[in-house]
């Protein structure tokens, strides 16, 4: 969702503007190519400003404040992805997700892409809007054993992510500088919304995106659809769910999944 060049699902299954690299359903949401990271930030985070911050570079009380709850947050959805992902093997990876362009091997090849450019911003400063070619002498992005791959991703993110918070440097994705909280927020959505077409493809609906984590996710994916005309071609129609539906729930169907889909 962060680059461009990706597709995959409810138009991605509703995220493809959350995560990486031009990624269609979440791609308000990720990185590479991402339009939609302007805007990610911690309620209201627009740009390079962070919520509670008078800009990129203040340090005060709120933009720390911002940067240590983006913290929780993206450790928690790595947390919840890297769950869901377990028991994936080589030999799931032909199951379908509710990514409908996308089987589990290409959704897992998609999520490795997204952390590598989570990792590229937080580290080096910048996303490139197409990932750097992969030998197929390695395997190419689906290699023998994607859910590994993401489990060293994801390990190697969240130590980019505490130097970035450090450094307070923006981020610039497709030329737009934005914070690295901004970025975090974003991989949040990203990583919890296809951890959950994770579990929808291995079996485990009782694996659904905690609630307490949906709930602080749900403000930043309305800033990352901020109304419906920013839908398309990022993110699929929104699914309608009962108002007080539990706030998993209520998050993917924001984001055009419907969060029935095999219960």
């Amino acid at each position: 969702m962060f680059r461009e060049g990706e597709s995959g699902g409810a138009r991605d299954g509703g995220t493809k503007g959350a995560g990486a690299r031009g990624d269609g359903g979440t791609k308000g949401a990720g990185a590479r190519g991402d339009s939609g990271t302007k805007g990610a930030g911690a309620g209201g985070d627009s740009g390079t400003r962070d919520s509670g911050s008078a800009g990129a570079g203040t340090r005060d009380s709120g933009s720390e404040d911002a940067g240590a709850r983006a913290a929780e947050l993206l450790r928690h959805a790595v947390g919840y992805a890297l769950g869901t992902a377990q028991p994936v093997t080589p030999a799931l990876l032909h199951r379908p997700t509710p990514c409908t362009e996308w089987d589990l091997g290409g959704l897992m090849a998609h999520l490795d892409d997204s952390l590598a450019a989570l990792h590229e911003g937080f580290a080096q400063g910048t996303v490139a809007l197409h990932p750097p070619p992969v030998p197929e002498a390695a395997g190419g992005r689906r290699g023998p054993d994607p859910a590994a791959a993401f489990r060293r991703r994801a390990a190697r993110l969240l130590g980019a992510w505490a130097a970035a918070r450090q450094s307070r440097r923006p981020i610039v994705v497709a030329d737009a500088p934005l914070t690295a909280t901004a970025l975090a927020l974003t991989g949040a959505v990203e990583l919890a919304v296809h951890g959950w077409d994770i579990a929808r493809a291995t079996g485990r609906a009782d694996r659904a995106i905690p609630a307490p984590l949906a709930a602080r996710l749900l403000p930043v994916a309305r800033q990352l659809v901020p109304h419906e005309g920013a839908r398309r071609p990022l993110f699929a129609p929104r699914v309608p769910v009962a108002p007080n539906a539990p706030p998993g729930d209520r998050l993917l169907g924001f984001l055009g999944r419907d969060p029935a889909q095999d219960r």
